[in-house]
């Protein structure tokens, strides 16, 4: 165990240096495994190979792929105009159209990172446009994005999935739910804070025949989720990763015969865009193996979960202390990583309480998300507030009311099991 701590501890003093996440995690282990001194430093490399032949990872490339052919060219334009056609009359429904566009958005992407930077290209200076300060601009972007990685198809659940063994189907049914509630929890926060603020409403006339040639225009793209995901899926016809081989040929099909708005150039970087991210999260992945690997070794999950259920007699305690330990580690950590460091840490405490693995990955994922806005290391944070143009600050400032509504609905999701649907 002493030899665990000071492995995590290079960890975060690298961390601290600015060391690339994946750097500090592999520098970690190599350190951990020099003062355990049992084992040859091969089993770095070993560990690190074998979750890159997971058929099941294939999932993630074709995933983001999917996202950013869809986000990109008339579709989006047509998504937003049809949200501020809507409900952009009503008191906050600039940020009700932001929300709902990240709704629209999230059975397609499966990343929070992709939704705040494509999607916030195009939300945050058409609400600064409309007569918004650009801290809310970047407050309802930056939460909002973390919507679909909740609702399916979630990246973040696949890899706890793939370091769990639970069913990627059953937690993709288990994070509806709760997507839709953060969805709901959000369009209070905007109406309240539009009425204690007077933010304008957006005057436009309500046209039948543009809101039917908007809903026809989005129409294919939204069906991606419903027969793919929801019925191809769920029912068992294909796997998560034939169907994200079929959602990224449904988009491609999409772009070029119903928008005919793809060209080679369009493509070529939606390609190149898809295997830089995917390199990233491959790598954290093999990296985050290794060590994952050096804490099994040294019984480290076990032992903590020992700790915890020797010390701790009350299970609504060890949820609080779970929940905490995750939201102080996703203020630092990115997604990937952290689930891959914390979920084989996790499972044996809430397999000792009796938590479902299923639930636990939703509590998992939505306590993450909720550092991908949260500084010092906040993703969907740092990209909105860059987008806005203005100091990150104001934007945690503007965040406040967020906050706690993501908290209250992370209260919810963890005490109530009920919210958590189960096939």
């Amino acid at each position: 165990m002493i030899e665990v701590g000071i492995a995590f501890l290079v960890f975060f003093v690298l961390l601290a240096v600015s060391v690339p996440v994946a750097f500090s995690i592999l520098t970690a282990t190599v350190v951990g495994l020099l003062l355990i001194g049992d084992f040859p430093l091969q089993i770095v490399a070993q560990t690190a190979f074998s979750p890159s032949t997971d058929f099941m990872l294939l999932a993630i490339p074709f995933f983001i792929l999917t996202g950013d052919l869809l986000a990109g060219g008339k579709l989006g334009q047509r998504a937003i105009g049809l949200a501020t056609r809507v409900i952009g009359r009503f008191r906050g429904g600039l940020g009700h159209a932001s929300i709902a566009t990240s709704l629209a958005f999230s059975g397609v992407s499966g990343s929070a990172v992709a939704d705040a930077s494509g999607l916030g290209n195009v939300l945050i200076p058409w609400t600064k446009r409309e007569g918004y300060p650009a801290p809310f601009a970047a407050a309802v972007n930056s939460s909002t994005s973390i919507i679909g990685v909740i609702l399916p198809p979630s990246i973040p659940l696949i890899l706890y999935a793939s370091v769990s063994g639970a069913s990627v189907a059953a937690l993709f049914i288990a994070g509806i739910v709760p997507g839709i509630l953060l969805a709901l929890a959000y369009v209070v926060v905007c109406w309240w804070v539009a009425w204690r603020k007077d933010y304008p409403r957006k005057k436009v006339k309500l046209s039948w025949s543009g809101v039917l040639k908007d809903i026809v225009v989005i129409t294919p793209a939204i069906l991606l989720p419903i027969i793919l995901i929801r019925v191809v899926l769920f029912g068992g016809i294909a796997t998560v990763t034939e169907v994200a081989v079929l959602a990224a040929l449904y988009a491609v099909l999409v772009r070029l015969v119903i928008y005919r708005d793809l060209t080679l150039r369009m493509l070529t970087k939606s390609l190149v865009n898809t295997a830089a991210a995917t390199g990233v999260v491959m790598l954290l992945i093999m990296v985050s193996s290794s060590l994952s690997w050096l804490l099994t070794v040294e019984e480290v999950p076990p032992k903590l979960a020992t700790f915890f259920l020797d010390n701790v007699s009350s299970a609504v305690l060890i949820l609080l202390i779970m929940n905490v330990i995750m939201l102080v580690v996703g203020a630092f950590l990115d997604m990937s990583p952290a689930i891959l460091l914390l979920t084989p840490v996790l499972l044996p405490l809430a397999a000792g309480i009796g938590l479902d693995p299923i639930h636990l990955g939703i509590i998992v994922v939505l306590n993450l998300a909720i550092g991908l806005f949260t500084p010092p290391v906040g993703t969907t944070l740092y990209i909105s507030t860059s987008i806005a143009g203005i100091k990150i600050e104001r934007t945690v400032v503007a965040l406040v009311p967020f906050y706690l509504a993501a908290l209250a609905v992370l209260a919810l999701v963890t005490y109530v099991p009920a919210l958590i649907i189960t096939p």
